[in-house]
């Protein structure tokens, strides 16, 4: 009897453990974690997938508490659920886990545009339309659609397309039939945000594919909008707003909320992207430089790579520092922002007859033409941040009846103004800081307002600080056209070298990303504020969120005009034919200090599109390249896999990788420093291969190099190159010596291959650490 009482009380015993760990387990913090499968470990016992991916999870998770978020199944194997850090442990151990990342929060990268890019009009006869064998769906992952906007007409367009396999999904105040033939799918992912943040407040979001925000609608209307006449906002930048491939279809994911953008929710809205059809994603979002293999964005876009569709995403906001980039896997296209050659001028006239030129957008009532009294916040303040008007620092009684002057920086531009006007303020001067420099931002300001550069509200402030009764008065004077220089690098876009590979340059290119107008939601007035209760069809707003969906719809109008290229081919047709000077020679400038920009600004240049279609010749990559890139970066299997998704790409045992042997449009060079003057070091040298496809004719191109650096030579083998017909393809070397440097020196330099015709130009890096 005593020996039959043994396993019953072992059973007892593992039940009482099993509950304390599952009572552990229920009070310890959850958080969402991304699990990568590796598909093909699945054991026999199991139907599919989703059944092994129930399983393993509860085999971790005391009680069945873990709950699943979403099954992933094409720009990765495997699934995101809520797990406690043992549990996510414990997951990590098991047969046929790659790895198991924690969840990151991902932030919104916040009509004269084709034009400018000189590809209207005429020009547009370049590219097919739609219904031919180029038909493109761009699908943008962001903050939903207004789907009554007119940039979603789908006048004049074909039949969806047979292969189409995307949805209209409904949810609050969104109907299925919202979608045409332009808005060819809408969906929307919040699991990951609501177990995050809990529960979203229903009278702010809409539970649905409609945009609360306005930034999802702007973004995917810039990509592919319909042509729309008379657009404009408050009457600024009016005329004909189409998006860059009018003729392109678009497809909507609804990705992030007020919370931010959760990586659960990105991964399956690019896994529903892919799975649907696109052939262009969008994603005007960021989260950081992180290592590729724990990187959401990387590894979904690699896998979209891998499916022939070309993803192209924002570089960031965090200009003018350095090493500020986001989104820089050489399979994705990083795209920096730049300048437009319309500006939206408004004056500050003082007292003492000076003019200072400023933008806003402001259009309400103006202030009287007699002068009134203006003041610096810093002195009308009960804050020592007070220089910034932030919510409830300014005094009322010191600021009524007048125009203050406030300091970009840390609040949103539009609040200080909101601020100021709720002080009892009559207007405001927005003034730069260092961070800034001349940069000029328009806002549809809530009161009388001008944004000034920094050298101007420098002697806006000494003006006020140096007169007894300073006064002042602001005049917004429209919109203005064929501003020069243009562009000019934003001073918001981030910056390389970057961080996670220095011997890849980014950003890829830039793109109008500054005052550009694009469709808005009806939900939100055009400063987002939720003060702000005037309501517009257009929106004037900046930053990479806005060059990155110029790029997109360019690569669609590109895959339409060659359906054959490849992502890489697309991106290298995009950077070869980019500019970096200005029509007389002089290079373009960097808003943040007026001087010259760099290659870690802009990367290649500024995308030309007209010339893109023609290229002569590309720089190709495919998968097994990226997997030899990552090699050279001496991942281990494990860390490939998880990009890769698969254990069946491997490093060869004895073959020598090469980072700088990526077959990439741009070359950055990353030499060690030997000592600290480099004046007696031995020469250093560093080889790169390239390999050039031939796109065009026939034809013979020979190579120049340009190098802005001392003591850097640079020898190309062989130095001409020749094409006897299209898809042939010829291999280059070139060769970097230089003496070492002091550590933190930088130069620059651009190789070009000409036959006459094309020019297929490539931006050069050098640093030294």
């Amino acid at each position: 009897m005593h020996s039959k009482m043994l396993p019953l009380r072992g059973l007892v015993v593992a039940l009482a453990v099993a509950a304390v760990a599952a009572a552990a387990a229920e009070t310890e913090e959850r958080a969402t974690y991304i699990v990568h499968m590796a598909k093909s470990a699945m054991p026999a016992e199991y139907a599919d997938h989703g059944e092994w991916y129930g399983a393993s999870l509860r085999s971790v998770s005391a009680g069945g508490a873990a709950k699943m978020l979403y099954a992933y199944d094409t720009v990765l194997h495997g699934f995101s659920a809520r797990l406690t850090a043992q549990e996510a442990g414990d997951m990590a151990a098991m047969d046929g886990v790659l790895a198991v990342n924690p969840e990151t929060r991902y932030e919104l990268h916040t009509t004269r545009t084709p034009e400018f890019l000189g590809i209207a009009g005429s020009a547009q006869g370049l590219f097919p339309q739609s219904g031919t064998a180029g038909d493109v769906v761009v699908g943008v992952l962001d903050t939903g659609v207004w789907p009554e906007s007119k940039s979603y007409d789908d006048t004049g367009l074909g039949e969806v397309p047979s292969w189409w396999k995307g949805e209209c999904v409904a949810g609050t105040a969104f109907n299925s039939s919202a979608c045409n033939r332009k808005l060819v799918g809408a969906r929307y992912f919040n699991k990951g945000y609501e177990a995050a943040m809990g529960p979203m407040d229903t009278d702010r979001e809409s539970r649905s594919p409609r945009d609360d925000d306005g930034h999802g609608t702007h973004t995917s209307s810039t990509a592919a909008g319909a042509a729309v006449s008379d657009a404009s906002l408050f009457g600024f930048a009016s005329g004909t707003a189409r998006g860059m491939a009018p003729k392109a279809r678009v497809a909507v994911y609804k990705v992030c909320w007020l919370g931010g953008c959760f990586s659960s929710d990105i991964l399956a809205g690019m896994d529903a992207a892919v799975a649907d059809g696109c052939g262009v994603l969008s994603l005007s979002l960021g989260g950081g430089g992180a290592d590729y293999s724990r990187d959401s964005v990387a590894i979904g876009a690699f896998a979209a790579m891998e499916q022939n569709v070309l993803v192209s995403c924002s570089a960031g906001n965090a200009g003018p520092g350095s090493s500020t980039l986001s989104n820089v896997a050489p399979w994705i296209t990083t795209v920096g922002a730049g300048t437009l050659d319309r500006d939206f001028p408004a004056y500050v006239v003082l007292g003492n007859g000076k003019n200072y030129t400023g933008v806003s957008l402001y259009a309400g009532k103006a202030l009287p033409t007699t002068p009134l009294p203006i003041v610096y916040a810093a002195n009308v303040s009960n804050s020592s941040a007070g220089n910034l008007c932030m919510p409830g620092t300014l005094t009322p009684e010191k600021v009524a009846g007048k125009i203050v002057v406030c300091d970009r920086g840390v609040s949103a531009r539009v609040q200080k103004g909101f601020v100021v006007r709720d002080a009892g303020g009559a207007g405001m001067v927005l003034s730069n800081t260092a961070a800034n420099g001349q940069e000029l931002v328009a806002d549809a300001h809530l009161l009388p307002a001008a944004g000034v550069g920094e050298r101007e509200g420098v002697a806006i402030k000494s003006y006020v600080a140096s007169t007894p009764n300073p006064t002042a008065t602001i005049v917004v004077a429209g919109t203005q056209v064929d501003v020069r220089p243009s562009p000019v690098v934003a001073a918001f876009s981030s910056r390389g070298p970057n961080m996670v590979t220095p011997e890849i340059l980014k950003p890829d290119v830039i793109a109008p990303g500054v005052n550009i107008l694009a469709a808005w939601t009806g939900k939100a007035g055009p400063t987002g504020l939720a003060a702000d209760t005037r309501r517009v069809g257009f929106n004037i707003i900046s930053g990479t969120s806005m060059s990155c969906p110029h790029v997109s719809g360019l690569a669609a109008l590109l895959r339409s005009a060659h359906p054959e290229w490849s992502p890489a081919a697309v991106r290298s047709a995009l950077m070869t034919t980019a500019y970096a000077t200005y029509g007389g020679g002089s290079p373009l400038l960097d808003a943040a200090t007026g001087a010259a920009a760099t290659p870690f600004d802009y990367g290649a240049g500024h995308v030309d599109p007209a010339r893109a279609v023609d290229p002569g010749l590309v720089y190709d990559l495919g998968t097994r390249d990226y997997v030899d890139f990552l090699c050279a970066l001496k991942y281990s299997s494990t860390m490939i896999a998880a990009v890769a998704r698969s254990k069946n790409y491997t490093c060869a045992e004895g073959k020598a990788y090469s980072v700088g042997n990526l077959n990439y449009p741009s070359f950055s060079v990353a030499y060690s420093t030997a000592n600290g003057d480099g004046e007696d070091s031995g020469a250093a040298t560093v080889t790169h291969t390239r390999t050039l496809t031939n796109v065009g004719g026939p034809g013979t191109y020979k190579v120049s190099t340009t190098v802005a650096v001392k003591g850097v030579t640079v020898a190309v083998e062989p130095t001409e190159l020749a094409f006897s017909s299209a898809g042939e393809k010829k291999s280059y070397t070139v060769s970097f010596t230089s003496k070492s440097q002091p550590s933190g020196t930088v130069g620059f330099g651009r190789l070009v291959w000409t036959d006459g015709k094309h020019d297929v130009a490539s931006p050069i890096a050098f640093t030294w650490t």
